[in-house]
């Protein structure tokens, strides 16, 4: 077994795990490297930005050549692997390497001073090779923080970091590829579109108009009754300025009632809900007067991490009310209560106050 890393920004992370976790892709400059991957290899994950181990995947073919479209947008990692995940972290529980446990016991780190550039030679680009030693060892490290997990918490320099995060891909550099999923078909629709649809249907049955991103509106309508698709907008009837609209476009479903917007939600399926949150953190430091209802839907198991982040300090400045003031959380269980209740139509959209949470703070 041969130990590869496998850089990801955070961005891409996100994108991995919300895309299924299958796949992992490199440029085509990187063919001659990814031929030293055999199946049964090890890929080991680094955050870059963050500085953090995040995960391990398996190596379940040799590298192959596919020039298929990646998320809609490039075609450039045509270089691949089909991967098996064996730990995925979240952005708390990604291990620092700065962390003395692991830079003192790495051969690419121990010989070097901390806050000095001279040991980030290695992670320069993907698939370089670890020492047998030094892969042994994270690898029992990361699989001994997903079964004993330990929370590293966010400096205001990651959090600064993090703010970058957005749903268009960054294609500068190897440490940005983005990572992929085959474009086969799929055995389950991804839960994430399930409820961005059921969340959309719900808000059309009340009498909303639906605004969801282009990139995602073809599967959300596969899930949607005809009769209601026509409540879709193509495009928004707002008047922002560039930075806002290029925000709000982003936002996983929007209910507007004429050219207004009445609620956002963001749809966090997976183990972060950072990008959902800082979008709406963006849009009320974008426009801080805007009176709009935000919610984070994410799986019950979330409920209080997405809590805790909702009432974080660093958004307490954000538009005239803290962003506790103005988001809220709503389980899946919550979005299935509400989508079953029978007389929809004839309800006010009010009704959501009876299934949200809010944070304490």
């Amino acid at each position: 077994m041969t130990y590869f890393l496998d850089l990801f920004t955070p961005e891409t992370w996100l994108a991995f795990l919300e895309s299924g976790a299958t796949v992992t892709g490199f440029r085509e400059r990187q063919w001659q490297q990814a031929n030293r991957v055999s199946e049964g290899d090890i890929f080991l994950c680094y955050l870059t930005r963050l500085s953090r181990w995040c995960g391990i995947l398996r190596a379940e073919s040799t590298a192959y050549r596919d020039n298929s479209p990646i998320r809609d947008e490039l075609n450039e990692f045509t270089v691949r692997f089909k991967v098996k995940p064996i730990v995925t972290l979240d952005f708390e529980s990604s291990i620092p390497i700065h962390d003395d446990k692991i830079w003192n016991e790495l051969s690419i780190t121990n010989q070097h001073e901390k806050g000095t550039t001279s040991w980030t030679g290695f992670f320069r680009a993907s698939l370089n090779k670890f020492t047998e030693a030094d892969g042994a060892f994270l690898v029992d490290l990361v699989k001994r923080q997903q079964t004993h997990p330990k929370s590293y918490p966010l400096t205001e320099k990651d959090n600064r970091a993090l703010a970058r995060i957005d749903k268009e891909p960054i294609p500068n550099g190897d440490e940005n590829k983005i990572k992929v999923v085959d474009n086969g078909p799929e055995p389950d629709v991804r839960e994430s579109i399930k409820y961005q649809a059921k969340v959309a249907q719900i808000g059309a049955e009340m009498g909303f108009r639906i605004w969801v991103p282009r990139n995602d509106k073809s599967r959300v309508l596969e899930l949607i009754p005809a009769t209601m698709r026509e409540k879709f907008l193509d495009d928004l009837p707002l008047k922002f300025d560039h930075a806002t609209m290029r925000t709000v476009e982003q936002i996983d479903v929007l209910w507007l009632r004429g050219r207004s917007m009445s609620r956002a939600f963001e749809v966090e399926h997976t183990t972060a809900i950072y990008s959902g949150l800082l979008r709406m953190a963006d849009l009320l430091a974008l426009q801080p007067d805007i009176d709009i209802k935000l919610h984070i839907v994410a799986p019950t198991g979330k409920r209080d991490q997405v809590l805790r982040e909702i009432g974080r300090p660093a958004f307490s400045g954000l538009g005239k009310r803290p962003i506790h003031a103005q988001c809220s959380f709503l389980s899946y269980d919550s979005i299935d209560s509400l989508g079953a209740e029978p007389h929809l139509a004839h309800m006010s959209h009010t009704i959501i106050a009876e299934y949200e949470e809010s944070a304490e703070v």
